[in-house]
């Protein structure tokens, strides 16, 4: 089925000269017009809308826009080498002997004579020419046209394409880390549409209005005319109309909440796996799937490295000295800790899987890490100052002759 060739930019209102900034906004003054949500039920404005949307996805598109402008209409199955071929060869709308480069204007005869070309599928001349194509320069009909047809101008079959994955960061508390819990958050996503079920058209009875059903269109560029995939109905022959839901995407965006399940154990960083709850595949397309980043708070006195627990406990001057048995908090409840006899500030010393529970090692746990810290006291009296002279009398050591040996 013949159809005119469509000026996109008496379409949009522009002059061809008109800069993607110029288009844009005449797109969305006209859309704003036009858009079925605004006219429920007109049907003018409707095929007005799909006009101007059909315009707009080729002129703000360098591109696409590159192609229409060379060849004076746009199809998916003309990539931009070829169309640079074909331009470069005459042909397009600009050129006075647009067509087959070399020799006489394309389509004249030895008088002169314009041939009419419509309905002529150059692809059965290329196919049945056999092993004598294949044996043509590259600068030959077939590298120009093959491009453009695509074989035999069908529709190009799109398949299932896979649905992105999400990342959202989690906020955990620092208990839920370590004994485990069920974060609740809203998640944001890209899901099939209700109304076209993904497809990103809607079909009605009959058969295409534009082809006729026979899924192509023929386009002219410069004397010739060449059968091109329908653009509404992309090849398939049937009466579809853009979803007007998706505007032609196939999904939508949708706020749903989310149970996120959080392990014994979970550490910092570390990534959950949400099967399907990622962005929806096109086509028919798997959905993709969602990763939680735990992000764990902090504690006033327990510090978490992996599975160990850090805190810093004070001892008496005493306690230090003679050693001792003090009571400490853990994770768990409290905790008797031995403090061997010279014990000084800064030193570590270890409680036995006393830390978090592993989340990847089932049966493990991490260790409590206590640092000392020794707290001097104040001498209030003179008894008490009489009392540590005299012990620095019965201790003589110099606690810095270390140091002066290493100067």
């Amino acid at each position: 089925m013949a159809t005119a060739t469509k000026d996109y930019y008496a379409t949009l209102g522009v002059k061809k000269s008109a800069s993607a900034e110029d288009i844009r906004k005449a797109f969305r003054k006209l859309a704003r017009k036009y858009h079925p949500d605004v006219n429920p039920g007109d049907k003018t404005a409707e095929e007005k809308f799909k006009a101007l949307s059909e315009a707009n996805d080729v002129l703000s598109d360098p591109k696409k826009r590159k192609i229409y402008d060379q060849l004076g209409f746009y199809s998916d199955n003309i990539d931009a080498a070829t169309a640079d071929a074909y331009a470069r060869a005459g042909g397009g709308t600009g050129g006075a002997s647009s067509g087959f480069p070399g020799g006489q204007p394309q389509g004249a005869g030895p008088q002169g004579a314009n041939f009419d070309f419509g309905g002529f599928d150059f692809s059965d001349l290329f196919e049945g020419a056999g092993s004598r194509s294949r044996k043509a320069s590259s600068g030959g009909f077939k590298d120009i046209f093959s491009g453009m047809f695509g074989g035999r101008g069908a529709a190009a079959q799109e398949g299932p394409e896979p649905g992105s994955d999400l990342e959202y960061q989690v906020n955990v508390p620092f208990w839920t880390a370590i004994r485990g819990g069920v974060m609740r958050l809203n998640i944001t996503r890209r899901d099939v549409c209700g109304t076209c079920h993904g497809k990103g058209y809607i079909e009605s009875p009959g058969t295409c209005p534009e082809c006729g059903g026979a899924g192509q269109v023929t386009q002219t560029g410069g004397r010739m005319k060449f059968n091109v995939t329908c653009p509404r109905c992309h090849g398939t022959g049937k009466n579809i109309s853009t979803c007007t839901t998706c505007h032609g995407e196939g999904t939508v965006e949708k706020t749903e909440p989310l149970e996120v399940r959080i392990k014994a154990g979970t550490r910092d960083g570390q990534r959950i796996r949400i099967p399907g709850k990622g962005n929806a595949g096109s086509h028919g397309g798997p959905t993709g799937d969602l990763y939680a980043i735990i992000r764990t708070g902090d504690h006033p006195i327990f510090h978490r490295e992996g599975d160990d627990i850090h805190l810093t406990v004070p001892v008496t001057v005493s306690e230090a000295a003679l050693g001792a048995k003090v009571e400490v908090p853990t994770i768990d409840g409290r905790a008797m800790l031995k403090i061997p006899p010279g014990t000084q500030s800064g030193q570590k010393l270890r409680l036995r899987e006393k830390g978090v529970p592993s989340a990847t090692k089932e049966g493990t746990r991490g260790d409590e890490i206590v640092e000392i810290k020794t707290a001097v006291p104040m001498p209030r009296d003179e008894r008490s100052k009489e009392i540590l002279r005299e012990l620095a009398k019965l201790n003589p050591e110099d606690p810095r002759a270390e140091l002066w040996k290493s100067v």
